[in-house]
């Protein structure tokens, strides 16, 4: 799978923006938010990583990263088990300090040893709440005919609501838009409120090896905290900073409404083309085939496998192991894993965590701007 032609290695933030998906996060992080009826979110972003042959990844996590390791386990089916690179997992602790990092400035210093021994000359940095079949080998090249010291991806979009309304001020909830001028970016904005289509980072990072490192020994020893704000912005005189403009299908979870919405697009053939033209790699479950039993009808769905459907279902996103009793009706929803509608029951614009059960008989309705969210495990 993996042509190891790459010459990056990658770092992952998984648990970036998890504060504005509280309902998703109470059990897992960003990176392992379900998506698209038997993905994560990680997936994409991994699968993007080998297809383009970077086979040495790195993920810093912070917390609530059991889920993250039960998906990705040793990294097989992404190939990337192996002595030498392949994916490795590291604990959310500051070196000697027992305190979780602060900032992608102390995340990036507990692993500098790490980064001096790697053979690879260029280092990609990224979060994981975009999802998209993203093509890392154009925007190295794109960075080495530039000759710049940083390349900032960046999506030309306007700031999703969940953005706009950010209340914390935490470093995971930073967002940034670019001001540029013939490529290179003269200014970064920092949680800027602008109406209209702006350039929007999509906080995916290039970074020569060495300079990497160089620069945060030095933030580090000052205290800093904040990769883009402490580092990047006051250095756009003396960095030569360029901006990529990735012109792709992309998918950015910002609030609990949009991660509906974002599911529901996938629907159209023309975005689910978009976002799967290159393949996308998740873990095996081995589940049998989705069964449809007796009266079931299915209309414009993205059913899982493991399903068993036996009443009717329209415009919705099914993940694995979803049962749909005999009479029931489920419209505009998205259901994760061994979600159980019992028969009879009349749900519609609903998003279920993993193993909830709605008992027969029960009507249970949102509406399009105000999905109604069913946390794991419980029963209604």
């Amino acid at each position: 799978m993996v042509n190891s032609n790459c010459d990056a290695l990658s770092i992952i933030f998984p648990n970036s923006y998890d504060n504005q998906v509280p309902e998703l996060v109470s059990e897992r992080l960003m990176a392992s938010i379900p998506f698209a009826s038997r993905y994560r979110m990680i997936d994409f972003l991994l699968s993007s990583m080998v297809n383009c042959g970077i086979d040495n990844i790195i993920m810093i996590v912070r917390k609530n990263y059991r889920s993250l390791m039960r998906h990705l386990g040793s990294g097989r089916e992404w190939d990337l088990t192996r002595k030498n690179g392949g994916l490795n997992i590291v604990p959310p602790f500051a070196e000697k300090t027992v305190h979780v990092y602060n900032g992608r400035v102390e995340a990036l210093a507990s692993i500098i040893e790490f980064l001096k021994n790697q053979r690879e000359k260029y280092v990609f940095i990224s979060d994981a709440n975009i999802a998209a079949n993203f093509d890392f080998n154009a925007m190295l090249d794109a960075h080495i005919a530039s000759g710049a010291d940083v390349t900032i991806a960046y999506k030309e979009e306007e700031i999703p609501y969940g953005f706009m309304n950010l209340q914390s001020t935490m470093s995971s909830d930073l967002y940034y838009t670019l001001s540029m001028e013939e490529g290179q970016v003269k200014e970064i904005q920092i949680n800027p409120k602008d109406s209209g289509i702006q350039n929007f980072s999509m906080n995916i990072y290039l970074i020569d090896r060495e300079l990497l490192i160089d620069q945060i020994t030095r933030a580090y020893a000052r205290g800093y905290i904040y990769f883009e704000r402490d580092i990047l912005a006051p250095q756009l005189n003396t960095l030569k900073v360029y901006g990529y403009n990735y012109k792709g299908y992309s998918v950015r979870i910002s609030d609990i409404k949009n991660y509906f919405d974002e599911n529901m697009k996938l629907l159209d053939n023309e975005n689910l083309d978009a976002l799967f033209h290159a393949p996308i790699y998740t873990k095996i479950r081995d589940d049998n085939p989705t069964r449809y039993i007796g009266s079931a009808k299915v209309k414009n769905a993205m059913v899982a496998d493991g399903c068993i459907i036996e009443g009717e279902v329209e415009n919705c996103i099914l993940f694995r192991g979803v049962k749909i009793g005999r009479g029931a009706k489920v419209k505009n929803c998205v259901l994760m894993q061994d979600t159980v509608v019992e028969g009879n029951a009349d749900v519609e614009y609903i998003i279920t965590d993993k193993e909830v059960t709605i008992t027969a008989g029960k009507e249970l309705k949102g509406s399009d701007t105000f999905p109604v969210f069913v946390a794991p495990r419980k029963t209604v």
